[in-house]
């Protein structure tokens, strides 16, 4: 098992998903993870200790000064061992002590000391989500190097339906043994250091000055790209069409509009990178005039003419060197085909391809389903799965093909 031998903290905070931690607990212990479970006291209302010991196996830390081992000082001791601190379900409460560095009980303490991977997955009512002081916390968090793993979507227990769910424990698992995969050194060695630029998004092209034309993509697949390179190693830039997404840290961000724009940020920076990950959705076609005013409604028809917008990748698969070229495909009939002929068309390394029918792996969703195909004529599927867990696979195999050359 990918998390076998591996010691993970799980911090549990006062909320009622604090029942999914117990799952969580359960499934990476018989993975063959060591885990170690603390608790604040706001979680102890929740679920009962005794209940995480009897799943770790361990003993339960809510205390800061209750010392179970005279040897060592437990929160520094566990804050020292970590190889991966997961809070799950993470409150506004713990999110924020650790946005302004409190410390006043064992999680909290022990997350300031640890060097460890933090990861949390927020948890509550909507509106309390969205709440600027919220959202500045998660972010001075986020830009400190903590991964957050987005909520999910649908009825809270407050009765409100919205974002703020707990993701279910299978997903959470599938993230954590995404990072300790089979090939985590070797992705982390190969992708260490390299410069890699990522696109996501769509692209738009303006019709008048209300109107343009775009599509449906909403850049989750691009941005956990880039994520994921990030904690790799790696140095990301992101070229990101106009997304209401937020940021990786630690990755350069250059917003873009058009097809135009797109190709400029990329065509500029091509030379002085390594590899490049094209996940953006760009418009194919724009408008071969742009009215200067709104064009009003006259007749029951309407015609536009529509010229071709620049094809970026395939530019950049003419020009490049010794760089690795990735490309996506979105595809609906015909889909490994359609990818090997764009594969070999535009002079590309990797191309992802997926089918945008099947559910769960359209434009939009938190979740897709895809294969990645080598030049080499080498192939890798992926059933369905988050993009954050989806990202590190992709990076994964490319690791894995280019440490065999």
């Amino acid at each position: 098992m990918s998390v076998e031998g591996k010691l993970i903290v799980l911090g549990v905070s006062g909320g009622i998903a604090a029942y999914k931690a117990a799952t969580v607990c359960s499934q990476l212990k018989q993975k063959g993870a060591d885990v170690r479970v603390i608790m604040t006291e706001s979680a102890t209302k929740f679920v009962q200790p005794l209940t995480f010991q009897a799943l770790s196996r361990h003993h339960v830390y809510t205390d800061t000064f209750e010392e179970a081992d005279p040897s060592v000082v437990s929160h520094i001791d566990l804050a020292d061992h970590a190889d991966l601190f997961l809070v799950a379900p993470a409150t506004a409460n713990v999110i924020a002590k650790l946005a302004n560095g409190q410390a006043d009980d064992m999680l909290s303490t022990t997350l300031l000391a640890t060097q460890a991977p933090v990861w949390m997955a927020p948890a509550m009512n909507g509106h309390m989500y969205d709440h600027p002081a919220v959202q500045d916390n998660m972010n001075t968090i986020r830009n400190r190097g903590v991964k957050l793993i987005a909520p999910g979507e649908g009825l809270l227990a407050c009765g409100y339906v919205g974002k703020g769910r707990l993701p279910e424990p299978n997903d959470l698992i599938q993230e954590v043994e995404a990072y300790f995969s089979r090939g985590h050194e070797t992705t982390r060695r190969w992708w260490g250091e390299k410069k890699v630029l990522v696109t996501a998004g769509p692209t738009r092209e303006n019709l008048d000055p209300v109107r343009y034309i775009s599509n449906y993509s909403s850049g989750k697949m691009g941005y956990a790209l880039a994520q994921a390179a990030a904690e790799a190693g790696a140095k990301v830039t992101l070229v990101s069409g106009p997304v209401s997404l937020t940021p990786p840290p630690q990755v350069e961000v250059i917003n873009v509009t058009s097809t135009q724009e797109m190709y400029e940020a990329v065509s500029s920076r091509f030379e002085q990178v390594d590899v490049v990950i094209k996940a953006a959705a760009v418009v194919d076609y724009q408008p071969a005039e742009v009215a200067e005013q709104k064009i009003k409604k006259a007749g029951e028809t309407m015609t536009l003419q529509l010229t071709k917008t620049k094809d970026i990748l395939k530019t950049l698969g003419a020009r490049k060197t010794d760089q690795i070229l990735v490309g996506f495909a979105a595809e609906t009939t015909n889909i490994e085909e359609h990818a090997s002929q764009k594969l070999e068309k535009k002079n590309l390394d990797y191309i992802v391809v997926n089918d945008v029918t099947q559910q769960g792996a359209g434009f939009g969703t938190d979740t897709n389903i895809a294969a990645v195909l080598h030049r080499s004529g080498t192939k890798e599927t992926w059933s369905l799965r988050s993009k954050a867990v989806l990202a590190h696979n992709i990076l994964g195999h490319i690791a894995e093909q280019e440490g065999k050359r």
